[in-house]
């Protein structure tokens, strides 16, 4: 299942598709004794897609095997045991992605020529996520860290190992000479190499950077520049070959500490923006805001959804049953504010106060 949603990746899932390109949309649920009933949800939407798929005239015979086909292959692939809050299955013909989401996603089948993408940007763009570098003397691994958790990344030639059993043993085991290591000419080849890597990584896959070691460490990759230098520095070692509980406990404080300053950040924008009269608030007010390409930065709370129906020129609250409510919403907006280049943040839950769960700058 794919969980890292790169600007590459999403250009490529946005490219039209021969029709039809289908988007099975479920939420998934991480425990019991609500996730007992994924397998039977899940199944039931993926036997809705093939439904579909059988009643439209416009998808011939070839075609509609080959979807169903990637539609099986997508199912045999998820694996529901280390499910998240949403999961996404894409297929077309000759191709099919499964995406677990930390975000819930409402349960939808649609068959277009292109994917429904904007819950997947949403969820992405909410669970705010980073990497995390962990470097030794001999080893340094990359870690992909989210909301509460990091896993293990092996991507961009991470972990990088070398041997050092050109160290003399001896000095190795005095009290305290350990960070003569980093003085090494080969360590620090080995950990120049590291960095381009990582920049290399980043031009790709950009996101906010921890780099864990020891101060040593630390100090000299500050005298190679670049993007691991700029990081945020968590001077602790051990952690390259560390689990990632351990890793995820000693990044938190940092990672924590840039939720709240990025928090502060927007309340202040918003303050300001009041002021200016370049404030909104609302989802319909966003809505058409947003529409229009007027949104600056866009602040969300994270648990903030909200069911409603487009009538044209404003959204009304949905009542229960309404089948042109549109469940999704909030994400559709979160995504239009990223199509016209605004600046999207989440916040924690109570952080906009009166502003109804989202608020907005203005460009004009």
């Amino acid at each position: 299942m794919e969980h890292d949603l790169s600007p590459t990746a999403l250009a490529g899932l946005r490219r039209p598709r021969p029709y039809p390109a289908v988007s099975v949309l479920t939420p998934t649920h991480r425990r019991d004794p609500l996730n007992a009933q994924d397998t039977v949800r899940l199944r039931n939407a993926v036997g809705e897609a093939k439904k579909r798929l059988e009643a439209d005239p416009a998808v011939t015979r070839d075609r509609r095997a080959d979807v169903a086909r990637q539609l099986d292959r997508a199912l045999s692939e998820v694996d529901l045991a280390h499910s998240e809050d949403g999961l996404i299955i894409f297929a077309a013909p000759g191709e099919h992605q499964v995406w677990s989401l930390a975000r819930s996603v409402p349960e939808r089948v649609v068959l277009s020529d292109t994917f429904l993408t904007r819950n997947l940007v949403s969820a992405h763009t909410a669970e705010r996520p980073f990497w995390v570098l962990s470097v030794s003397a001999d080893r340094v691994t990359l870690w992909n860290g989210g909301a509460d958790r990091v896993v293990e990344e092996r991507a961009g030639g991470f972990p990088l190992t070398r041997g050092v059993e050109n160290f003399d043993p001896e000095r190795l085991e005095r009290v305290g000479d350990q960070p003569s290591a980093f003085r090494d000419e080969r360590t620090r080849t080995f950990l120049r190499d590291a960095c381009l890597a990582m920049g290399a990584l980043l031009r790709g896959h950009p996101r906010p950077l921890y780099v864990t070691g020891e101060p040593a460490a630390l100090s000299l990759l500050s005298e190679f520049g670049g993007p691991v230098r700029d990081a945020v520095h968590v001077p602790r070692g051990g952690l390259a070959h560390g689990t990632p509980d351990a890793v995820w406990q000693a990044v938190r404080p940092a990672v924590e500490a840039e939720t709240r300053r990025i928090t502060e950040d927007v309340t202040r924008s918003l303050v300001s923006a009041r002021g200016r009269r370049e404030f909104a608030a609302g989802a319909d007010e966003l809505w058409q805001s947003a529409r229009e390409g007027r949104v600056r930065l866009l602040a969300v709370e994270e648990n903030y959804q909200v069911t409603a129906r487009d009538t044209g020129d404003h959204l009304v609250i949905a009542e229960d049953g309404d089948l042109d409510a549109r469940e999704d919403i909030v994400d559709e907006i979160v995504e239009q504010c990223l199509e016209t280049g605004a600046e999207v943040r989440f916040v924690p839950d109570g952080a906009l106060g009166d502003a109804d769960g989202i608020a907005g700058v203005l460009r004009y």
